[in-house]
């Protein structure tokens, strides 16, 4: 199993940027996925979810109507777009097997998102 995140980087306040996670190593059309965030001193915190075929869509309240989760099952890839980004989502941002209906496992390496003027 391997989840590989892009996309990250500095970004003002008030501005966008999309994450990408490429996923290999088990079948990734039938496994609900999810994003969650480390930021600093903190532990982990989860963002949002989807499920497998993409139909259903989970969010917390600190992200919810700023944040989009999506993916493509043809290229196994899961997706956050992030607008309206304030530096309380400065964090480390893992994709994750599973955090739609269950628990999340298996976060991969991670990208290092920082919202700063």
């Amino acid at each position: 199993v391997q989840l590989v995140e892009s996309g990250g980087g500095l970004v003002q306040p008030g501005g966008s940027l999309k994450l990408s996670c490429a996923a290999s190593g088990f079948t990734f059309s039938i496994s609900g996925m999810s994003w969650v965030r480390q930021a600093p001193g903190k532990g982990l915190e989860w963002v949002s979810g989807i499920s497998s075929g993409g139909g259903g869509t989970k969010y917390s309240n600190s992200v919810k109507g700023r944040f989009t989760i999506s993916r493509d099952n043809a290229r196994n890839t899961l997706y956050l777009q992030m607008n309206s980004l304030k530096p309380e989502d400065t964090a480390v941002y893992y994709c994750a097997r599973g955090g739609y209906s269950g628990t999340y496992y298996s976060p991969g390496q991670g990208t290092q998102v920082t919202v700063s003027s």
